[in-house]
């Protein structure tokens, strides 16, 4: 079980309520399960922990060994863990044991990203393909090949017989999207693993993307400094994002709005349907690795040791959560608390409770000072989800 060191409330950690310091070396990829009661986590130790995230102090229930290298991501489904390493292998894991129960192996490089349906595991790797795999029994399904460098980012839109979109597709099959080092994307067809459409047009690797909530618009963001969004069914492009000065690291859409951080230092926020930059989260003294939104509220790890919280319309910082003593690489917000993965290889928990509110109070306190100074303007419904949530079907690494 991890070491836990309880933190008084103090001027520097005033927010840190725990630290675990069990993996012996760091963090680089975290998961939640669906109801939130538990988070994994990858590590370079070659090791994944879970975690206890709803009761009183989180403790380590479980550590899974067995991978030669370092994972490099994770997922939870339903009562099994999966994790992904640069061993070329993928695991899955009984929670309740923490028994390797399955051992996938196809690959011939580091496997980078993994997303999970329940029926199907993808996965993407330096190796220039994606692979489909069998959940229950790990039997590869279909390899996706034509990417002429690393594959990374990895998008799944499901057939609906109630969606033309995907119908115009390709005759309504399951899709899968690709990005890759190639400065490319790629839509596949899941039934043939025959490429559809190539998205040409960034030039540098494409590092992240998205969809929009029913799978019509692809954004696709790149070391080139932007994201580009494109017309999913016909690979055109619509509209670039310019205004960050370096690579694109993460991304989410929620709603008509789109999150993005970057190894330029900053978070932006943009308005999806045409292109503008809105806000942009100032603080940051290294990479933005991570962007979350929750309840219009924006979460940031950064490489310079701290998460932080902005508000997401006004984009003010709300709290900073600093204690790490290396990059912070992974959160998850679970009921009031931030849990946050670092290189320095511990898991902290923070209390984030009561940013609301104060975001709340703040806007109360300036639209007096406005009224006092003759100015009124109108209030904007607080209306933005988790885009998972808006659109649980589409499955985003």
């Amino acid at each position: 079980m991890g070491g836990c060191t309880s933190k008084g409330k103090n001027k520097k950690n005033s927010f840190l309520i725990e630290v675990h310091e069990g993996h012996e070396k760091g963090i680089n990829c975290m998961a939640l399960s669906e109801d939130g009661s538990v988070i994994a986590t990858g590590s370079e130790d070659r090791t994944a922990r879970l975690w206890s995230a709803k009761t009183e102090y989180c403790e380590c229930i479980g550590i899974l060994k067995g991978h030669e290298e370092y994972i490099n991501c994770i997922v939870i489904e339903d009562c099994y863990v999966v994790t992904g390493s640069a061993d070329k292998t993928m695991r899955k894991w009984d929670v309740s044991t923490c028994e390797c129960v399955l051992i996938c192996r196809g690959h011939t490089s580091v496997i980078y990203r993994m997303i999970c349906t329940g029926d199907f595991l993808f996965t993407s790797s330096y190796d220039r393909t994606a692979r489909c795999w069998d959940f229950e029994n790990g039997e590869c399904l279909r390899v996706f090949r034509g990417h002429k460098r690393g594959v990374y980012p990895l998008i799944f839109i499901p057939a609906d017989d109630d969606d033309d979109v995907v119908e115009d597709l390709d005759g309504g099959t399951d899709i899968l999207i690709t990005g890759s080092a190639d400065s490319t994307a790629r839509s596949w067809n899941f039934e043939t693993g025959q490429c559809m459409k190539v998205f040409k047009g960034h030039t540098g690797a494409i590092t992240c993307m998205a969809t929009d909530n029913v799978g019509r618009v692809l954004f696709t963001g790149s070391t080139d400094n932007s994201v580009r969004s494109w017309n999913l069914i016909k690979a055109e492009p619509i509209k670039i994002f310019e205004g960050h000065t370096s690579s694109v690291i993460c991304m989410q859409v929620v709603n008509k709005m789109m999150y993005t951080g970057s190894s330029d230092h900053t978070g932006r926020a943009w308005v999806t349907e045409f292109g503008d930059c809105t806000r942009v989260y100032k603080g940051h003294k290294h990479t933005v690795s991570v962007v979350k939104v929750r309840d219009g509220l924006v979460y940031t790890a950064c490489g310079d040791g701290m998460a932080r919280c902005y508000d997401a319309k006004s984009g003010s910082q709300k709290r900073e959560f600093n204690g790490s003593t290396s990059s912070v690489s992974a959160l998850q917000v679970v009921d009031g608390r931030l849990f946050t993965g670092s290189f320095d290889g511990c898991l902290r928990v923070w209390d984030a409770t009561g940013i609301k509110e104060e975001t709340t109070f703040g806007k109360e306190e300036h639209k007096g000072k406005e009224k006092e100074n003759g100015q009124t303007k109108g209030g904007v419904p607080d209306n933005q989800v988790d885009s998972n949530q808006n659109n649980n079907k589409i499955m985003i690494d």
